[in-house]
């Protein structure tokens, strides 16, 4: 049964995403997450709920070496709002496009929701073109 939703505990649960990443422990992700957790920003064609979750963090980390710097957190009821900035190495296709193997440092957004003390619900936006653009995939012009 989940516990009732706290301020402290969505802000606690989103910022343990980004060391989860940070870390490389993909699998502690399942302790965080519900089971039927929707990325509402997956790749199409990823699988859902946590594993999906798992897979997708799994490939933003090991395949783009992406870690997330927390530059801020609004956590109001049982959504919680992380700015970060994105900071990895293009080395994997995305897009379409080749990898380059140059770095990047891009600002990005994460909207977290909650049910009881894990997080069900994800919404994510990162500065594509800028990434793109900083690691040679995109011309400047």
């Amino acid at each position: 049964m989940y516990r009732e939703v706290t301020v402290l505990s969505v802000e606690r649960a989103a910022r343990e995403v980004e060391e989860i990443l940070a870390t490389r422990a993909y699998d502690r992700l399942r302790d965080v997450v519900t089971e039927d957790f929707v990325d509402h920003g997956a790749p199409p064609g990823a699988s859902t709920g946590a594993d999906g979750y798992v897979a997708t963090l799994r490939f933003v980390g090991e395949q783009l070496g992406i870690a997330y710097q927390v530059v801020g957190v609004i956590a109001s009821g049982d959504d919680a709002v992380v700015h970060t900035i994105a900071r990895g190495s293009y080395t994997a296709p995305l897009l379409g496009i080749p990898a380059t193997g140059r770095p990047f440092a891009v600002p990005a957004m994460h909207w977290y929701r909650a049910r009881g003390d894990r997080l069900a619900e994800h919404w994510g936006v990162i500065d594509q073109l800028g990434m793109l653009t900083q690691a040679g995939a995109l011309p400047l012009t």
